[in-house]
């Protein structure tokens, strides 16, 4: 392979490709769950370099592994433990190319990051509304090849949603330029729609073109105690009706987050005396001032019974509000491992949901400590399982805790990943919860545009079905 890394090395220049300590940052995750050993880190800087690198590990027989902000949670961005795969970085592809505020778009390469774009939109007083915590570092095209969600889905859709038009590297180093911002395109196969929620493993996405709005003027928020699950739904459809499409976030918190955020992230400062059983985080958003849409809000909350919610009175309130939202993942990580579960149902079934999840993990699990929230408004929970043992040796008994968890979504008609893509944490769950037929069409996809296996292999789905067969299990 020294041919192979001399030839990687002139053609990216100084700094363009590390290896050693120099590339060890690169290698574990962010869970600290997977650690791989690269070739190499290949880190180019514009899409031509993409295709050189390509076609030169082609040529050479190697394996590519694409990462973006390496903030994947299921192992998607890290190479195996071979040592011959090289890791391409896409740090160094991070302008954004252009802003069209009279068509609405911003175009910016695969390593800008969801933060950069947020705030080249906002310069043209045009909103970007991809959220979520990790915003300041994950990077455009992991967010592109999971398909990511966040808080503002409920109003703006997620990723898929968001983008017009893609440029793509593919696995022979040619580019499919479809970087179109075009509302209406009626010729022919969508071929952007592969790509987004493949990681990495159908073509290397090094451009997008993106969906801008206009900038909200106004934002109300506020915290609501519910009942339960079932009140939550019911607050969420009574205030649509009440308000419209104005409702952008609403996001379910159990008592359990609030008690995690006081023992862990006692820095931040409680919103109750004693945390409520549940609560809903709510943000709506429009034109005009902030005091009409508070007024609004707050009479909305009024008139469906809930007068005694916790309302935003300034910018610094929903700032504080959001930052416990976001924060929960943090308090988790500092209380210890769990089993994640990135599940999404119908709306209407997340009540059922929880209440047999909850059943079924217990049944087998007595001591269990669930953690439940996520974003009610598109039926995507973040539903966690902690155990006495708070090192990575709980993972022993993750098949059996997903066999409870993904079983009761599978009864509920949903899916084992909403959001947050399925790497190789969910690959061969996959294969137990989609039917033959959709693994065999997602196989022929991968064999036509990669058919020597070499983008992210291994990730997502697995070539050759496993021993065994693909039934679900019992």
């Amino acid at each position: 392979m020294n041919d192979f890394l001399s030839d990687l090395s002139a053609l990216l220049g100084a700094g363009g490709v590390l290896t050693g300590q120099a590339s060890a940052g690169y290698l574990l995750d962010q869970r600290r769950r997977w650690q791989g050993v690269a070739l190499a880190v290949a880190r180019p800087r514009h899409t031509d370099e993409v295709a050189a690198l390509v076609k030169l590990c082609a040529a050479h027989g190697v394996s590519i592994v694409p990462q973006g902000g390496n903030t994947s949670l299921c192992g998607g961005a890290t190479p195996d433990a071979s040592g011959r795969q090289l890791l391409v970085s896409f740090e160094r592809m991070n302008r954004i190319v252009a802003v069209d505020a009279a068509n609405d778009t911003i175009t910016a390469e695969a390593g800008a990051t969801i933060a950069q774009v947020q705030q080249a939109a906002r310069a043209a007083n045009r909103l970007f509304p991809a959220e979520w915590a990790a915003s300041a570092s994950s990077q455009v095209g992991g967010a592109l090849a999971t398909n990511a969600g966040g808080v503002n889905v409920l109003h703006y859709g997620n990723m898929r949603e968001l983008t017009l038009g893609l440029e793509v590297v593919l696995a022979d180093g040619r580019v499919w330029n479809g970087l179109r911002g075009l509302r209406k395109d009626n010729t022919g196969y969508d071929l952007k729609h592969l790509f987004i929620g493949a990681e990495g493993t159908l073509g290397l996405i090094t451009q997008a073109v993106f969906r801008l709005y206009p900038q909200p003027a106004a934002h109300a928020t506020a915290l609501v105690n519910v009942a339960g699950p079932a009140a939550a739904v019911a607050l969420l459809r009574g205030l649509q009706a009440a308000i419209g499409d104005r409702v952008t976030s609403f996001e379910l918190i159990s008592r359990r987050c609030w008690e995690l955020l006081a023992r862990y992230c006692p820095e931040l400062p409680q919103p109750h005396a004693t945390p409520p059983a549940w609560c809903v985080l709510v943000e709506i958003s429009d034109a005009g001032a902030d005091a009409a849409l508070l007024e609004r809000l707050a009479q909305a909350l009024v008139d469906l019974g809930f007068e005694d919610a916790l309302v935003a009175h300034s910018p610094g309130d929903a700032q504080a509000f959001w930052a416990l939202r976001e924060s929960i993942p943090e308090a988790q990580r500092r209380r210890g491992v769990s089993i994640k579960h990135d599940i999404a149902v119908p709306i209407s079934a997340i009540p059922a949901f929880l209440e047999q999840a909850e059943q079924a993990v217990k049944s087998g699990f007595p001591g269990a400590d669930i953690v439940a929230f996520g974003h009610v408004g598109d039926g995507n929970l973040h539903y966690n399982v902690f155990l006495d043992d708070q090192t990575n040796s709980v993972y022993c008994h993750e098949p059996a805790i997903n066999r409870l968890v993904y079983g009761v979504v599978a009864q509920l008609e949903g899916t084992l990943s909403a959001e947050h893509g399925i790497g190789v944490l969910k690959r061969d769950e996959l294969a137990h919860y989609r039917s033959p037929l959709e693994l065999e069409l997602m196989r022929l996809i991968k064999t036509a545009l990669d058919p020597a296996g070499r983008l992210n292999p291994d990730k997502v789905i697995r070539l050759e079905p496993p021993a065994g067969g693909t039934a679900a299990p019992d």
